[in-house]
C-alpha cells in the first residue's frame, strides 16, 4: 500500500503585490525525499520554503500535511528573543531526558549553549536554529542555506548527520558539493515555475542545458510561424479579408502567447578590471606571528606571494584565516616579523560582515554615497572603472530592477546584498582581491560567472571560503590554518589539500615561494661540512618541487603552442608566456639550490 505523502502543495498561487511569485503550483515530498531546492536570488526559493512549513498563505491552493506529521524548518534569520540563552532556545520543547541532543549537536556545530542571545553573532544563531532542528528530528526537515557560517569542518559533522537520518528533507544551499553528496531529487525554480527531476543536484546543470536548449527551440520556432503568418497578413489579406478573419484572430493570439512568455533572467555583467600592474612580488611576510593574550593565532610563519597567485584560506571559524590576511596586507602588525607589500598595489575587499554597505540607505544611495564612485555635480551617475554610468543602468548589470534602486539595503536578500558589494568592487580597478566568503547566497549561476572572472583576472587573489567546490575551481594554492598557530601551504585547491595533509597522505612539500620559518641551525662537528636541519628538510623537497615545476612548464609551453593563440587571446597569451617564464627560472633556481646543497651534504 503505497503511503501518504508528507507534504502535498496543490494549485498554489502566490503574488506579492506585483508580479505572481507562483501561479497553480503543486508538488509533493514523500517520506525519504532528499531534495535540492535550486533558482536564481530572489526567485522565489525561501518564499516556497515558507509556503511549505505554513509560514506564508498562499493566495489560493491548499498545502496538506497528514495529522502526527512533524516538520521542522531553519530560517535564515531566525528569532531568538524570547530566550536568554542560545541552549534554551535550542532545548526548548524537548524533554530533559533528550537534553543530550543539544550537546552532540553544539559539539559538532561549534557554538556555546550558554551563550547569552544578546551577545551572539549572527552566525551562532543560525547554529543554534541548526542545532534546535537537529535535535527535535522531525520527520520532514526544511532547511534554508544551513552551511552558511559554517566551518568547513562544522559543514562535514552536518553532512555526515543529514546523510545517516532516515528523514525527508528538502535543502537550498548554494555549496555545490554539499548538494550532491546529499540531495536525490532536485525542484527548480524558474520564472514562477517549479520543475522536478527524481535526480540530485549532480545532474542539474545538464538537466538546466537541455531545458533550456529545447525551450530556445520552441521559441525559435514560434517566432519563424508568426513572421511567416505576418508576411502572409501584409500581402494576401485584402482578396480575402472575409474569409480569413480567424487566420488573422490565431495570429493574434500566437503574438499574445510569444508576449506571454518570462524572458529568462540574464547573468550579472559583472566584469573585474585590472589596475595597473602591481609589482613581481606582491607579498614578503617573514617570521609573522600573532598572539592575543594567551592565545596564540599564528606562530612564525613565512609566505611570498607572486603576482597572479590565487590563495585560499581554509581551517575552523576562529582560527585566524581573516586576521592573518589583514596582517598580509598591512591591515594589522604582526607581533613579530615583518610584511613588505610590493609597489603599485590597488587592494579590494570583499567583506564577510558586509560592513561596506548600510542596511539603513538606498541602493542608490550605497552607490552614490561613496566617495570613490562619485561623479561631480551629478547625483544621478557614478564613477565605474574610469567611466560615468547611470545609478541604474549600472545596478541594472548585477540584475537590480529601477524599483528596487530606492529600496532600503535591508530589504535585500543575502544574496542581494552579496551582488550589491561586487558591485562596488568592480567598480573600481584593482590588482589584489581579497574575498572573505564571496560565496554565502550568491546562487550557482553567480558563483559559475564569479569563478570565471577570476580565472582571467590578471591580479592576485587571497580568498577566504568554506565552498570547497568553489576553492577547487579558482585556488592555486591552499594555507590551511588547523587551529593551533600552525599555517601550512598547499599546492591546488581543497581536494588537493586534503589528499596532501599528514593525517590522510604523504604531503607534498610547498614550493619555494612559501616555505617554513627557519629552524635552529644544528651543531655540527669541527672541520665537517654537514647540513642544517633546515637544509636537509629542503634538499628532501626539492625533488618534489622541481617535478612540479616541469609539469607545470609542460602544460604552459603545449597551451602556448596553439596556432593562432595570440590572435584569438591575446591576454591569456600573454598571461601565459608571463607564467612560462617565471615557471622556468623558479626551476633554474630550485635546481641551482638542489646542487648546492647536495654537494654539502656530500663534504
Amino acid at each position: 500500500m503505497a503511503r501518504a505523502p508528507l507534504l502535498q502543495l496543490t494549485d498554489i498561487s502566490l503574488t506579492f503585490g506585483g508580479d505572481p511569485v507562483f501561479h497553480d503550483l503543486s508538488l509533493t515530498v514523500q517520506q525519504g525525499d532528499r531534495i535540492a531546492l535550486v533558482g536564481r536570488n530572489g526567485s522565489g526559493k525561501s518564499t516556497l520554503m515558507k509556503v511549505m512549513a505554513g509560514l506564508v498563505e498562499p493566495d489560493a491552493g491548499s498545502v496538506v500535511m497528514p495529522a502526527g506529521t512533524s516538520a521542522g524548518y531553519m530560517e535564515q534569520d531566525p528569532d531568538l528573543s524570547a530566550y536568554p540563552t542560545l541552549g534554551d532556545y535550542a532545548g526548548a520543547g524537548l524533554p530533559p531526558e533528550e537534553a543530550y541532543r543539544i550537546e552532540m549537536a553544539a559539539e559538532g556545530l561549534k557554538f556555546d549553549p550558554d551563550r547569552p542571545v544578546a551577545t551572539a553573532s549572527g552566525g551562532e544563531r543560525r547554529r543554534a536554529a541548526l542545532a534546535r532542528l537537529m535535535a527535535q528530528a522531525p520527520e520532514l526537515m526544511l532547511l534554508d542555506e544551513p552551511t552558511n557560517h559554517l566551518d568547513i569542518e562544522a559543514i562535514a559533522w552536518l553532512e555526515e548527520q543529514l546523510a545517516a537520518t532516515r528523514a525527508a528533507f528538502v535543502l537550498i544551499s548554494h555549496d555545490r558539493a554539499f548538494l550532491r553528496a546529499l540531495t536525490r531529487a532536485t525542484l527548480w525554480i524558474d520564472r514562477g515555475q517549479v520543475r522536478r527531476q527524481d535526480k540530485g543536484f549532480n545532474a542539474f546543470e545538464e538537466w538546466r542545458k537541455t531545458t533550456w536548449a529545447a525551450e530556445d527551440e520552441a521559441r525559435h520556432k514560434l517566432d519563424r510561424k508568426i513572421k511567416a503568418e505576418a508576411r502572409w497578413a501584409v500581402e494576401g489579406i485584402s482578396a480575402r479579408r472575409k474569409r480569413n478573419q480567424g487566420r488573422l484572430r490565431a495570429l493574434a493570439d500566437l503574438r499574445q502567447q510569444r508576449a506571454a512568455q518570462i524572458r529568462r533572467q540574464g547573468t550579472a555583467a559583472m566584469e573585474l578590471e585590472t589596475a595597473q600592474q602591481s609589482g613581481r612580488r606582491v607579498i614578503d611576510a617573514r617570521g609573522i606571528s600573532k598572539s592575543f593574550g594567551d592565545r596564540v593565532i599564528l606562530r612564525p610563519f613565512d609566505l611570498r606571494v607572486m603576482r597572479g597567485d590565487r590563495l585560499a584560506f581554509v581551517g575552523p571559524n576562529g582560527a585566524g584565516k581573516t586576521t592573518l590576511i589583514k596582517m598580509l596586507t598591512g591591515e594589522i602588525p604582526p607581533d613579530t616579523g615583518e610584511v613588505k607589500l610590493g609597489t603599485n598595489l590597488d587592494i579590494a575587499v570583499f567583506d564577510q560582515t558586509r560592513s561596506a554597505i548600510d542596511d539603513s540607505v538606498t541602493l542608490w544611495d550605497a552607490l552614490t554615497g561613496d566617495a570613490l564612485m562619485r561623479v561631480s555635480g551629478r547625483a544621478d551617475q557614478v564613477m565605474v572603472r574610469g567611466n560615468p554610468r547611470h545609478v541604474v543602468a549600472y545596478l541594472k548589470d548585477f540584475l537590480f530592477d529601477e524599483a528596487q534602486a530606492r529600496a532600503p539595503v535591508g530589504s535585500l536578500s543575502g544574496g542581494e546584498k552579496a551582488r550589491l558589494l561586487l558591485a562596488k568592487i568592480m567598480a573600481q580597478p584593482s590588482n589584489l582581491l581579497v574575498l572573505d566568503e564571496p560565496t554565502n547566497d550568491l546562487d550557482v549561476e553567480t558563483l559559475d560567472l564569479l569563478q570565471d572572472l577570476l580565472g582571467e583576472y590578471d591580479g592576485t587573489v587571497l580568498l577566504v571560503s568554506h565552498d570547497r567546490d568553489f576553492i577547487d575551481r579558482v585556488a592555486t594554492a591552499t594555507i590551511a590554518m588547523e587551529g593551533d598557530g600552525r599555517a601550512t601551504l598547499y599546492p591546488g585547491g581543497w581536494s588537493d589539500y586534503r589528499a596532501q595533509r599528514p593525517d590522510t597522505a604523504t604531503p607534498v612539500a610547498p614550493g619555494p615561494a612559501a616555505r617554513p620559518a627557519p629552524a635552529p641551525q644544528e651543531k655540527t662537528p669541527q672541520g665537517k661540512t654537514g647540513l642544517s636541519f633546515t637544509e636537509k628538510h629542503r634538499l628532501a623537497e626539492l625533488p618534489a618541487v622541481i617535478e612540479r615545476l616541469e609539469a607545470e612548464i609542460g602544460k604552459l609551453t603545449e597551451f602556448l603552442a596553439q596556432p593562432d593563440l595570440f590572435q584569438t587571446a591575446p591576454a591569456k597569451f600573454r598571461k601565459a608566456s608571463e607564467g612560462l617564464a617565471d615557471r622556468q627560472a623558479a626551476l633554474a633556481a630550485a635546481e641551482e639550490e638542489w646542487l648546492e646543497l647536495a654537494e654539502k651534504d656530500a663534504g
